[in-house]
This record gives C-alpha cells, structure tokens and sequence, in this order.
C-alpha cells in the first residue's frame, strides 16, 4: 500500500478575484473583500485522479480545512497527524482557515518523517516556498496549481494533471524525478508593477514534461523571471578575485541587481569579490582594470539580431577580449530570446576578422538556474 501526503493551504489563491496580486498576510483582507476560499475545490480535481487507487492508498494529511475536511467529505480514508492534529485546538484553527506558513512547514515535516511516497500540497510560490523550507529534497511532491501567483515548475498544469501525475507516480508507472526551482515574487513590489523575483530553492519533482508545468506547456517564467534565475547562477558561480566584465542588456541587469550593486543598463561595469570595481567603464578603463587579472565577459545576445559582440558593447573590443579569453565568455541568454531568433545563429561583428572567425563555432548559454543549451555563432 502507497502512502500519500496531503497539505492543503486553505486562503490560497483568495486574494486573487479581489486584485491582490496575492494572498501572503492579505488573507483576512481578502475576505472582507468578499473573496472564498477555492484551493479545497481545485484539490478535489486533483483527489478525483486518484479515486482508482481508493483500496490501496493511505492518505496522511493535516487536520481542518489543510485536508482532513475534503477528505472526509470524499470518504477517503485517511489519518490525521498527530502532531499538527494535536496542536490545532481540537482542529477550530484549521477548520477556520486561520492558518499560517508554519502550519504548512509543521505538516511538511512531519510527512517527511513518516514518510510518504509522495507529497500533494496545494497552493502558490508562497505555500511551495514553505514545503521547499519544511523538507527541501528529501520527499518526491506535486504541486496542485491553487494560488494566485504560480511562477515555480514544482506544479502540474492544471489539478486534474496533478492528480493524473500522482496516480501515475504512486502506480509506478512514472519512476523519474528531477529537482525543480521554488521561485517566489515580492507582493509588496508586485503590486507596485515590479516583478522581483528570487530563488527559494528546489523541490524534487516526478519527471513528466507533459504534466508539470514547464516552458513546454507554456512558459513557468515570465521574460524577467527567467533573467533572475540565469543572474542568481552567474552569481553563485562568480570566483574570488576573478574580475568579471557584465556587459549592458537588460538580461545582464539582473546580475548586478542580485549583488545589491548599481548598474548601467547601457554600459559595461566591472564587478571583483562581489564589489563594484568601475561602474559604465571605457575600453582604455577595462584594460587597465584586468591587466595581469584574470577575468571573464558576461555578455547577452541582443534580442531578434543575436549579436554578441560589435553592437552596443564596443567597449568590449577586441584588445580586452583577447585579454580575458575567448574561452572565458560567459552568455546569458533566456530561451525567449534564443526562440525570437527562429534558429538564426549568435552572430559577431568584433572588427577584428581573424577574432570573429575564433569565436566562431559552438557557445554554452546559460537559460536558467541550472539549465543550458550550446548554440552556434558565427561572423
């Protein structure tokens, strides 16, 4: 018999008919602006998926509206935990909604301790954020889309293809899994009309591109989030004493903005241990800053042309390419963008004919936290 864990977020997705942007501390708020609760209903789509495995499940889940309430309305069988369960004041917290992260890190955690074949939880980036903190990699979990802001790949499409992908998993049908970004925004920003979004961690996930929610199935992240998940990689990346080059783009941006340092959209700024060296440096600037240093380019091809080098970053001649490295380059591109060429190769236009044809060939671009693709430049 497969054993399942359950965690519903009962206020998820609320704040968003009632223009929110979000529900994180807005619950009560939410509902004085009439919004109802709708994450039970979407987890009753995912729970109906399951209904040919009722005989041979056992269904662990956290007391009230965190799941005990639909299940027993379903007539599953199922078992309360016994720590969440004991501590929710004979269950009047969770049957009343009045629930916070730390119910769901509790219930997270003792799931993993029991522990589950799998763990379906329902809810946003904000409920993903707290099962990511809770147990990290060490429980295999389906997110069942429920919130209003849902940026991470650690959800299935839609409930219905949470509950397909859980039948499928607990059958042994579908045996691969893959770790999976928990990505989150800023709603105090959100709702100011900036999108900030950072990287929380990983969930592992079942390994099923039709089902889970992934650029294949329309995109996980929006143009900006995907830049801030490229720039968290480059920063975690970045070796002291090392100076790096961050060439102008808005892709390369979010490099400096995961430093907390200044940056010139339109130039080039060098950055060394994490610290602004030289902010909209000249090509004369650069070579006097990197020589004797070793140090690397990051540069981003510019979108629908695919130049990387001879348009708007000229800074970046020949003379200080040739002193990082041809082999010291560092692309950022989102797939977007690689997509807005249409198959179209990286193109470089340095002035120096015989540079050009060495960086011709085959270059790694880094797309995401931890995805790349090799993609063919020529002169």
């Amino acid at each position: 018999m497969k054993k399942l864990g359950l965690i519903v977020n009962p206020v998820a997705g609320m704040g968003g008919s009632v223009g929110l942007k979000g529900t994180d501390g807005l619950a009560d708020q939410a509902r004085a602006l009439g919004a109802v609760p709708r994450s039970a209903q979407r987890t009753r789509r995912a729970l109906q998926q399951l209904e040919p495995l009722r005989q041979d499940l056992e269904i662990w889940t956290a007391p009230g509206n965190m799941g005990e309430t639909l299940l027993k309305e379903m007539g599953w069988r199922y078992r309360v935990l016994p720590a969440t369960g004991s501590r929710a004041d004979d269950k009047k917290e969770c049957s009343a909604t009045k629930t916070t992260g730390e119910d769901t890190r509790r219930a997270a955690r003792e799931l993993a301790d029991q522990p589950v074949d799998l763990l379906l939880f329902a809810g946003g980036d904000g409920t993903a954020r707290d099962i990511c903190e809770a147990v990290g990699e060490s429980v295999i979990a389906v997110g069942i889309p429920a919130g209003v802001k849902i940026h991470s790949p650690v959800y299935a499409v839609s409930p219905d293809q949470a509950g397909e992908l859980a039948r499928r998993f607990l059958r042994d049908e579908l045996i691969r899994t893959k770790t999976a970004e928990v990505l989150d925004i800023d709603e105090d920003a959100y709702r100011q009309g900036r999108v900030s979004t950072r990287l929380y961690g990983y969930l592992k996930v079942p390994d099923d591109a039709r089902l889970m929610q992934n650029r294949k199935s329309g995109s996980v992240l929006s143009e900006e989030a995907a830049q801030k998940a490229i720039a968290l990689r480059m920063v975690d990346d970045m070796v002291p004493e090392v100076m790096y080059l961050v060439g102008p783009g808005s892709t390369t941006r979010p490099v400096m903005e995961a430093l907390s340092l200044p940056g010139t959209l339109l130039g080039v700024d060098i950055v060394c241990n994490k610290q602004l060296v030289a902010a909209d440096v000249s090509e004369k600037q650069i070579l006097e800053q990197i020589a004797g240093r070793e140090s690397r380019i990051l540069i981003t091809p510019i979108g629908g042309q695919g130049y990387l080098f001879g348009r708007g970053n000229q800074q970046l001649s020949p003379r200080v390419i040739r002193q990082a490295g041809i082999h010291h380059l560092l692309v950022m591109a989102t797939l977007q963008k690689i997509q807005s060429l249409t198959g179209r190769p990286f193109l470089v236009d340095t002035g120096d004919p015989a540079l050009d044809r060495q960086l011709s060939g085959y270059v790694r671009v880094q797309t995401g936290y931890r995805e790349s693709v090799m993609y063919r430049v020529t002169a």
